[in-house]
């Protein structure tokens, strides 16, 4: 694999940390928890109440969860610029493709790798 320049390597992880931080801001808004006693959810007898809030809590939990597996990649995309095996497939250790690094410079797999989705 042909080792990325520095320059190629610093505009990586401004991009990665612009990521990062981005995703840091939309994980404290999903986990941001409400004070207002009014908005505190109650289940009651019947079937049907606190549904809509049974769903949106769980709905929550899927995006919190999805932003911190792309967080992850973040991360492990950083440890690896620092590394020196950044743009390499974590499993079989090929070059990832341009543009799939360009696309998504948090790419640690190659598309082989990817999970299928």
């Amino acid at each position: 694999m042909v080792p990325m320049a520095p320059v190629e390597n610093e505009a990586a992880r401004v991009l990665l940390q612009e990521r990062r931080t981005e995703l840091t801001a939309e994980i404290a808004s999903v986990t941001h928890v409400s004070r207002d006693p009014m908005a505190a959810v109650g289940f009651g007898k019947r079937i049907g109440d606190g549904t809509t809030e049974a769903v949106e809590r769980l709905n929550k939990i899927g995006i919190h969860d999805a932003l911190m597996a792309k967080a992850a990649d973040v991360d492990r995309a950083l440890i690896k610029l620092d590394e020196g095996s950044y743009g390499e497939c974590d499993v079989c250790g090929a070059a990832i493709l341009a543009a799939r690094m360009e696309a998504m410079p948090w790419s640690n797999v190659c598309v082989e790798h990817a999970p299928r989705r």
